[in-house]
């Protein structure tokens, strides 16, 4: 197969890669809105000696929302922690290695793991309707909980696109070795 030619995996790919861009770039807006409002309640607060439990909870929803729905997006555009001193001289092809071992061997099972041991607690905080403890607090925790299924989820849908990607990498350069 050349350059551009299409398969179906690499349109599945492709538009996982899509899918987690747009909710990356979406939600990297709300850190605007966060940080806003965290400005308001601060304001609010010792300003005006004002709060509510519920604009405070607001702040630590949009935070966990951009965490957990921009994680797979750091993890497309390359922005994640890794130990770059190891990485960051090496040939495309080893590095396209190890973010293939890396993805396939742990953050593949990792997720997996995730979503097996969040599946009961998220589903147990739907049952209920969980709501905030505090009085006055958003009656949102089970929607809150979901994210803890979100984050694996998109990091999957990721690492679909990554693991094609890196193979398509060693693919080209085992290719430049026999020529």
């Amino acid at each position: 197969m050349g350059v551009g030619t299409s398969t179906t995996g690499t349109g599945r790919a492709d538009a996982a890669a899509r899918i987690v861009g747009g909710l990356g770039r979406a939600v990297a807006w709300l850190t605007l809105v966060m940080t806003l409002l965290i400005f308001a309640v601060v304001l609010l607060r010792y300003g005006l000696n004002l709060g509510w439990i519920w604009l405070q909870e607001s702040a630590t929803y949009l935070h966990a929302l951009i965490f957990m729905t921009a994680a797979a997006w750091a993890f497309q555009t390359d922005d994640h922690v890794r130990v770059d001193i190891l990485y960051r001289d090496r040939s495309e092809r080893y590095r396209n290695a190890v973010n293939l071992a890396g993805t396939v061997l742990f953050l593949v099972p990792f997720c997996l793991f995730l979503l097996y041991i969040g599946w009961d607690y998220v589903a147990a905080s739907w049952a209920n309707r969980e709501g905030s403890r505090e009085a006055g607090g958003l009656p949102l925790v089970w929607l809150l909980k979901s994210l803890i299924l979100v984050l694996p989820a998109l990091l999957l849908l990721q690492s679909f696109s990554t693991a094609r990607r890196c193979l398509a990498g060693l693919k080209r350069e085992s290719g430049h070795e026999g020529s």
